[in-house]
Order: C-alpha cells, then sequence, then structure tokens
C-alpha cells in the first residue's frame, strides 16, 4: 500500500516541493489552454470564453512558482481543487479543438452540463484560494477575483445552445433518404465544414471516437454521424466548384506519403490546400490561389470561404510580399519556385504599385542610416493609413517587428513615423495581436513619456486601439502607461486629452487598472476638466468617473475633490448622457460607510428636484440611476426625520425624569406652611 499512487494532495507532504509540482502542472495547463487552435463550431463563444478566463489565471501562476519553495503545505493543499478544476477544463476545451462537431451538437445536453460542471468546480476551487497566505501582488489577487467573479456569474448564466442547429442536424440523422440541400447548406455553414481542411478534422474526430470506444457508441450512432458527415461533404463539393474530388483525392495521397519538407499553412490556399502560385487578398483581408477564388466568386458566392463573412466588394489584390516569401522559402528548401499562370489577372481595383513598395520599404527599415529609417517609415505610415488590404500586406511582410525597433530612437521624427503605422496598422483585428506578441508595449510607452507632442498623442491612441482586446488591458496596464496618460491628459491638446481620456477609459474597464489611474491623480485632474466648461472634456471626464466610482479608491477619492455640487449641477442641466453617467457616480457614493455624509451633502445641493426630473425624462440607464439615488435619499430623509423623532422624545423624557426630582427638593407650599407652623 505504501507504493501506491496518492494523487496530488501526497505531494504536498513535503510542504514546498510538493507545492512547486502543483504550481508546475497548473501552468503547463494553463500553457496548453494558450496554445490551443481556434474553436471552430456550434459552442465556439462558451468554449473562447472559458479559454480566455483561464489565460487570464496565468499571472498567478507564474508568481506562484516563484515563490513556492516558501508556500506551507497547508496552503499548498488549497490549490489542489484549482489543478484539479483546471485538468477538467482542458479535457473540455481539447474536446472543442480536437471532437467532432456533429457529436458536439447532437449531444448538446451532455457539453452544456460539462460547462456546468467545470465552470462550478472553477469558482469553487478559486473561492478557496488562501490570498492571505499566499504571496500573491495586489494587482494578481485583484485580477484573480476578476475571474472569480466571471465564473460565478457563468455559473448562475446559461447560455442557450443553437436549438434551430440541433433539431435540422437531427431530422438529417435520423433521415436515411436524401435531404433537402437547404438543409445541408446550412448545416455546413453553422458547423463550419465548408473547406477541405474541416471536412478531413471532422472526419478524422469520428474516427478517433470509434478509436476511443473500441468500436462501441458513446451515446449516439457513430456510424450514422459518418454518414451524415458524407452527405454534408458530398453537397459541399457538388455546390463548391473551387472544391472537387481531385483536390480531395490529391489530399487524401499526400496524407498517406507527405511530402518533404512540410508546406508552412500560411502558404497554402485555405480552400486547395496547395502551395499558392498567384496569391490575392479578398475583402476580409484573407489571401486565396487566385483561380481557386475566382472560381468561387464566379460561382455566385459573396462571403469570404475561410470567415464566411460577407465581402464588402469582389476586388482581388495581388499579394507580391507573400507570393516573394514562397519563392523565397521554394529557394531555400531546393524546390523549384511557383510558377504565376499566364492568364493570370491582376484586379482592376487594386494598386499594385503600392504593395510593390512594401518590400523596397523593408528593406530600408533594416538601413543602419536614419534618413534611410525616417523616410521607410514615413512611407508605410501613409500606406498603412490608405487602406486596409495595405495594412494586412504590411504586417504580414514583417513591418511590425521593426517599426518597434524604431521606437526608442533618438530621432523625434522617426518615433513619430514609427508609432503613427503602429496605430493605422492596429485598426486591422488581426494586427493588434501581432503588434503586442512584437512587444511594442513598452515602445509604446517610452514615446508617450518622451515623444513629440504629435508622437505621444498618437501613442496614446495606439494603447486604446489595442486595449480592445481585454487581455491586452492588463498588459498595458502593468507597462507603467496608466501615469504617463494621465501627464498626457493634463499637457496635451485638446485631440491629446481626448486621445488619452478614451485609453484610460478602456483601461479603466479592467478592475486591476483602477486602482493605478487613481494613484496617479486621474481624479482631481479629470474633476479640473469638469469645471472646464469650454474644455470640451466633460463627456469623457463623467465616463471615466462613473468606472472609477466602482472602486474603493476611485469612491474615496471622488469624495476628497469634493465634487457633489458639479455632478447636482450636471444632473440637471447636462447632456442625457453626461446626466446618466453623474447619477452613476452618486449611486457609488451613496454607499458604505460615508454614505449619509454624501446624502446629506447632496440634499443641501438640492438634488431632488434634478433626480426627479431625471427619474421621468432621462435615459433608461439614467431613470435607474435616479430611481436608486431617490430611494436612498428618501430612506435617508425618513432616517432623519425619525432620529430626530427620537431625541426629542428622549429630551421630552429626560425633562418629565427631572421634574419628581425637582419636587422632591422642593416641597409643595402647603406641606411648607405646615412645617413652619
Amino acid at each position: 500500500m505504501e507504493d501506491e499512487e496518492k494523487g496530488p494532495a501526497a505531494d504536498l507532504a513535503a510542504g514546498g516541493v510538493g507545492a512547486s509540482v502543483v504550481v508546475q502542472k497548473m501552468v503547463v495547463a494553463v500553457e496548453e489552454i494558450a496554445a490551443s487552435p481556434d474553436y471552430r463550431n456550434a459552442f465556439k463563444k462558451q468554449f473562447c470564453s472559458l479559454a480566455r478566463r483561464l489565460k487570464l489565471l496565468a499571472p498567478m501562476f507564474e508568481e506562484l512558482r516563484d515563490s513556492a519553495e516558501s508556500v506551507a503545505a497547508e496552503s499548498a493543499a488549497a490549490l489542489v481543487p484549482l489543478r484539479e478544476a483546471l485538468d477538467s477544463a482542458r479535457e473540455l476545451l481539447r474536446c472543442g479543438y480536437e471532437g467532432s462537431k456533429i457529436y458536439l451538437v447532437l449531444e448538446k445536453d451532455t457539453v452544456m452540463k460539462r460547462f456546468q460542471v467545470v465552470t462550478a468546480q472553477l469558482e469553487q476551487a478559486l473561492e478557496g484560494i488562501p490570498f492571505d497566505k499566499l504571496e500573491l501582488s495586489d494587482e494578481v489577487r485583484e485580477q484573480v477575483e476578476l475571474v472569480h467573479s466571471q465564473f460565478k456569474r457563468a455559473k448562475e448564466r446559461v447560455d442557450p445552445p443553437d436549438d434551430e442547429l440541433y433539431n435540422e442536424l437531427l431530422s438529417a440523422y435520423n433521415k436515411e433518404a436524401d435531404t433537402e440541400s437547404s438543409i445541408l447548406r446550412r448545416l455546413a455553414e453553422k458547423l463550419q465544414l465548408m473547406t477541405i481542411s474541416d471536412l478531413k478534422q471532422e472526419s478524422l474526430a469520428l474516427h478517433e471516437m470509434v478509436v476511443a470506444t473500441g468500436g462501441g457508441d458513446p451515446g449516439m450512432n457513430i456510424e450514422k454521424m459518418s454518414m451524415l458527415l458524407k452527405k454534408i461533404k458530398d453537397f459541399v463539393q457538388t455546390q463548391n466548384p473551387a472544391m472537387g474530388t481531385p483536390t480531395i483525392k490529391q489530399n487524401l495521397v499526400s496524407d498517406v506519403k507527405p511530402k518533404s519538407p512540410v508546406i508552412p499553412d500560411d502558404f497554402r490556399c485555405p480552400i486547395s490546400l496547395e502551395l499558392m502560385k498567384d496569391p490575392v487578398i479578398v475583402a476580409t483581408g484573407q489571401t486565396y490561389e487566385r483561380g481557386y477564388i475566382e472560381k468561387w466568386l464566379e460561382a455566385g458566392h459573396d462571403t469570404c470561404p475561410k470567415t464566411q463573412q460577407t465581402l464588402s466588394n469582389k476586388s482581388l489584390t495581388p499579394n507580391y510580399v507573400l507570393r516573394s516569401l514562397i519563392a523565397q522559402w521554394c529557394e531555400a528548401n531546393g524546390i523549384e519556385p511557383p510558377k504565376r499562370p499566364v492568364n493570370s489577372r491582376p484586379s482592376k481595383l487594386s494598386s499594385s504599385s503600392e504593395h510593390q513598395k512594401v518590400e523596397a520599404l523593408l528593406r530600408k527599415l533594416y538601413s543602419p542610416n536614419p534618413e534611410d529609417q525616417r523616410s521607410a517609415a514615413g512611407e508605410l505610415r501613409l500606406l498603412a493609413k490608405r487602406n486596409a488590404d495595405n495594412r494586412v500586406c504590411i504586417a504580414e511582410a514583417g513591418a511590425i517587428p521593426l517599426l518597434v525597433k524604431l521606437l526608442p530612437s533618438p530621432d523625434p521624427r522617426i518615433q513619430e513615423h514609427a508609432v503613427t503605422a503602429l496605430l493605422n496598422l492596429s485598426i486591422c483585428e488581426e494586427n493588434k495581436g501581432r503588434i503586442i506578441s512584437s512587444a511594442a508595449v513598452p515602445g509604446i510607452v517610452f514615446v508617450l513619456k518622451n515623444g513629440s507632442m504629435e508622437a505621444r498623442e498618437n501613442a496614446a491612441a495606439t494603447l486604446f486601439s489595442l486595449s480592445v482586446v481585454d487581455e491586452n488591458k492588463v498588459t498595458i496596464g502593468a507597462s507603467g502607461a496608466i501615469p504617463a496618460l494621465v501627464s498626457l491628459l493634463n499637457e496635451g491638446s485638446q485631440r491629446g486629452k481626448k486621445d488619452a481620456a478614451t485609453a484610460l477609459f478602456n483601461l479603466c474597464i479592467y478592475q486591476g487598472n483602477k486602482g493605478k489611474a487613481v494613484r496617479a491623480g486621474v481624479v482631481p485632474m479629470l474633476m479640473t476638466l469638469l469645471k472646464e466648461l469650454a474644455g470640451g472634456m466633460m463627456d469623457e471626464s463623467l465616463a471615466i468617473l462613473a468606472i472609477l466610482a466602482s472602486h474603493p479608491e476611485g469612491k474615496a477619492a471622488i469624495g476628497a475633490v469634493d465634487a457633489m455640487p458639479v455632478l447636482v449641477e450636471i444632473i440637471g442641466s447636462g447632456s442625457p448622457r453626461n446626466r446618466e453617467n453623474a447619477a452613476a457616480v452618486l449611486v457609488h457614493l451613496s454607499t458604505g460607510e460615508e454614505q449619509h455624509q454624501h446624502l446629506a451633502k447632496a440634499q443641501e445641493c438640492g438634488i431632488m428636484g434634478p433626480l426627479q426630473e431625471l427619474a421621468q425624462n432621462g435615459t433608461d440607464r439614467g431613470k435607474r440611476k435616479a430611481s436608486q439615488l431617490l430611494d436612498r435619499l428618501n430612506r435617508f430623509i425618513e432616517q432623519q426625520k425619525l432620529a430626530q423623532a427620537q431625541a426629542e422624545a428622549l429630551a421630552h423624557e429626560q425633562l418629565q425624569a427631572q421634574s419628581p426630582s425637582q419636587a422632591e427638593q422642593s416641597p409643595p407650599a402647603a406641606l411648607s406652611n405646615l412645617t413652619d407652623e
């Protein structure tokens, strides 16, 4: 019995060593989750939300790993449930990107039950973390508490699956005869089984289910699911001329005898999965082999095959940069570069000259000559500003890391061009991740602190653009950007102040950044801007105050600057949005230990009339906030009246209690007379 494995708790008997083991396993689990492919199935929202929340726990595990040696066995034991919950979540997420899409829908009740169980398991595990006994920073603790609250809400709210998809899929699953083409089309689109790669992956997933169950049936008939998949595959091949049977056969052959070297995925056409000869970019920014995407469009489709987004136009832009990279890869691997088809025709609406410039500009960025760097960064800045296709091309060509290296340049114009080029590139959603992964944030913050005024303002705008992604709010907040944004809020031009304010607003949506903003002195600055009626910053200032008021430090700071008269005035005469934000600030102030003090001050400032008017004619949110405040004020007034009545009654009782004692000390006159006699 002594040699049996006793599980994670046994590791903790040795104290710090056990803690190291448990923490390391949690780090590995989160890293695997972070590296998972996209969840392209009917439960994409649920899988993505779960993965995103778990990735936000990574900083906690990193800090725990650094201090694991000093973690007591008792404290480390409290982490075991979290490790077990992470293992359960990892298995569920693995099912999301490796499992059968058809099976996930047909077993929707089972899948949703697994989500509920895993969510509850994670919520309970996070609730049991002994923060006071672990060496965690305040920022990490706030972040973990935020994730815990998200799981708590998710546990109480269940997102219903797509019943229409389930019913149609179940009907096709149970129907032995041919299924209507319209239903097959909807199934293929909703299940995202529109490409050869997707169909092959689904077939492999069903095969793995057979292997895993030893040919048994895990609740559903796998053979029937395979027949349903064949129906969908036959329909997609029939409807999509760009995905003919020969291509599928070629891919099946290549599966048996893979060629060496392996072609990078980015060099393959998403439709044919073959090495591209003439890559072109469509309106969504995706790249395809010209011949295949032309067949797709000529067949009457108006969507992007890979993303299923509707194309705003059907123009095709040659991807010169990618074609050059493919040629270089072929040369490096001893493969004959693919020849562009003779009959290939350029898109009428594309500007080939601009795309040809990109490669030359990147070579100039490599130059040690500041003049070359300055001119190249300036031209890339303009190209990236011009249109979406250019932003995709410039990023795919590898410009972002080169621009990031220029941010600390002592040349102010190079700084300005580089940060503005990154701003323009960040408009493309895909580029936001590329910019963050290139470690651009420290350089952008450097420009925000030290650059010219225009460069600082554009750096603030870049941080706002990047902070649209929730995970980036944490990264930017930890970089020292917030104090620099507060400084720009004070020193910038009108445009610069607005750029700083919008960036601060977005960053402070994350709870962990609110305290940083308050400690950087943003509240007095916002109150100053709020009182400058001609400054044009009232909207932004109130929006930020409304967010900060929900944080204990923010509420204390707002109470300390005597904001009540200004807020009451705005509720009475401001714009609809400003009135609701001012009311939201007061709702937060009217809670906690000092609520009576703030309510008394609001009453003195004459808030009742404006609040009653807002409750009648404000926005929906404004009405709700006004009603909350009116309820609290009415209760406060009633409490005041009751306290006053009690005080008067007590005074009256004291007066009555005092009368008999006076009678004892001073006897009535008649009795006094008898005594004298």
